[in-house]
């Protein structure tokens, strides 16, 4: 006997609901084993990891504040995997858009407060959509593996802050730390009357109920949809290839730079050689854990932003490293992609050898 994946003759609709579900369950297991052979309660370690986050208020606005960027990223990034086009490059764009909307501040400390702030939105986006429109031109111009050049860009985009902040742009009264001069009040996102929760949380649910309007009602997003589900057909409608692949490409970057540059006048309050934990690359497990719909995107956002306030509650609380977080978002997003195949295959057993 042995098992045989055979192919479904048409996808499973109740798998591809119950696929995260089934995914999200299996991490925890997996975290339950993990903290068991560091010599921990499982029980008491995954509480502290998984419950401990939503049980306070200061918890329930860090959640949302961690939430914010994932889904405005993981939004912009799930209208390009709908449309096929695999976009990695999201902390790269993340970081030029910071790099962008922070030189107002920097540069020009002395606008209005009612120009500034606008202006550094408008750029942070335009950042974004600058930085990912490289991978769009080279994929459309000479067929360029859009994988490689916009993770390559990630790269490019750090050093280029770490060189900033640590040249240019330093605080000359900063004591050589490398940051640049503290955000003026007038350059920070308004809070929303409560805790550090800041106005980025309402902008990423502006942008998931936009999109999924966009994605479910407009002739765009049937585009979108068809030119990922089946390209040729999309020829044959009329839709262009690379027109798709410029507005995805600038949606998902300018969201990602709007992300950047809330993060920075937001939670940190000026640039500094790493203003993201990774959040460019976990918004790629938020748009699949949210099926590649905005409103699942939210709801995903979420859910990983709890793995970041678990990751640094276990580490204070159970002495953990800080890579816990990393790890459980690694096997999360190789469960998703497990349990995603079972939506266009069955498992049999199968009598007999090869």
């Amino acid at each position: 006997m042995r098992l045989q994946l055979q192919v479904r003759s048409q996808p499973s609709r109740a798998m591809t609901a119950l696929s995260p579900v089934i995914a999200i369950a299996l991490t925890v297991c997996v975290g339950g084993v993990i903290f068991a052979a560091r010599g921990l309660d499982p029980l008491h370690a995954l509480y502290v990891y998984f419950v401990e986050p939503v049980t306070t208020m200061w918890s329930i606005e860090e959640l949302i504040v961690k939430a914010a960027p994932l889904v405005l990223i993981g939004a912009g990034l799930a209208v390009c995997f709908r449309a096929n086009l695999w976009n990695i490059g999201a902390e790269g764009q993340f970081t030029a858009g910071a790099i962008a909307g922070g030189a107002i501040p920097v540069m020009a400390p002395d606008l209005g407060p009612w120009v500034s702030l606008p202006l550094m939105l408008a750029l942070g986006m335009l950042g974004g959509m600058a930085w990912a429109a490289v991978p769009a031109l080279l994929r459309n111009r000479f067929g360029t593996n859009e994988i490689l050049t916009s993770l390559m860009l990630v790269y490019v985009a750090q050093y280029l802050l770490d060189w900033l902040v640590r040249g240019p742009w330093r605080d000359p009264h900063g004591f050589n730390f490398p940051k640049t001069v503290a955000f003026q009040d007038w350059h920070l996102l308004p809070t929303l009357g409560f805790g550090r929760v800041h106005l980025g949380a309402v902008f990423a649910v502006i942008a998931v109920v936009v999109l999924f309007v966009l994605m479910s009602r407009t002739l765009k997003g049937f585009e979108i949809r068809v030119s990922g589900d089946a390209p040729r057909a999309a020829g044959f409608g009329g839709f262009s290839r690379p027109r798709t692949v410029w507005f995805c490409f600038g949606l998902a970057g300018a969201l990602a730079g709007l992300a950047g540059i809330c993060e920075a006048a937001g939670p940190i309050g000026q640039l500094q050689p790493h203003i993201s934990p990774g959040y460019g690359f976990t918004a790629i497990i938020v748009a699949f854990l949210g099926r590649l719909n905005p409103i699942g995107v939210l709801l995903a956002g979420i859910v990983l932003a709890i793995s970041y306030l678990g990751g640094e509650a276990v580490q204070v609380e159970l002495g953990l490293s800080d890579k816990t977080a990393k790890v459980f978002q690694g096997v999360l997003l190789f469960f998703i992609l497990a349990c995603d195949t079972l939506i266009r295959y069955r498992v049999r057993w199968v009598a007999g050898r090869r």
